[in-house]
């Protein structure tokens, strides 16, 4: 499976003091970017509560390179970087034009999400359902 691509423009209220967007609304933008990633694979979010399932973030790394500002156009590319037992990973990456028109990557993040049941009581194994939809492990950055 190709790279899904979320579009993201930059936001006023996104940008801070020094006219880059605050690393807080990388966070959200990689939430709903996941819930996008999901649904182009045919699992909405809503489907997934309802069979039973959800997922708790549990561990984010993120590398920025550059900032990106106000009326920017990007994109948040997300690919599955593993899939465990209990756990699974997605990649993250957001990518702008450059000053020639070329795509480049200012942001790279891994995060780590734990599958739980919807009624509270723990973990549980990573169901066909949600590995179905995240699909063959594709990582956008090394390990």
């Amino acid at each position: 499976m190709s790279t899904f691509e979320f579009p993201v423009r930059v936001r006023y209220h996104e940008v801070d003091a020094q006219g880059v967007v605050f690393n807080a609304w990388y966070l959200a933008w990689f939430d709903e970017a996941m819930t996008e990633f999901l649904e182009s694979r045919s699992l909405t979010y809503r489907g997934m509560l309802d069979a039973g399932y959800d997922v708790q973030l549990v561990h984010t790394e993120i590398d920025w390179s550059a900032g990106v500002g106000w009326g920017e156009d990007v994109v948040v590319a997300v690919a599955t970087a593993w899939i465990g037992r209990t756990s699974f990973a997605l990649d993250f990456q957001v990518r702008a034009l450059d000053d020639t028109g070329h795509r480049v990557v200012t942001c790279d993040c891994r995060t780590v999400y734990v599958v739980v049941d919807v009624d509270g009581s723990g973990k549980r194994d990573v169901p066909p359902l949600i590995s179905n939809a995240l699909g063959a492990p594709e990582p956008l950055r090394g390990p």
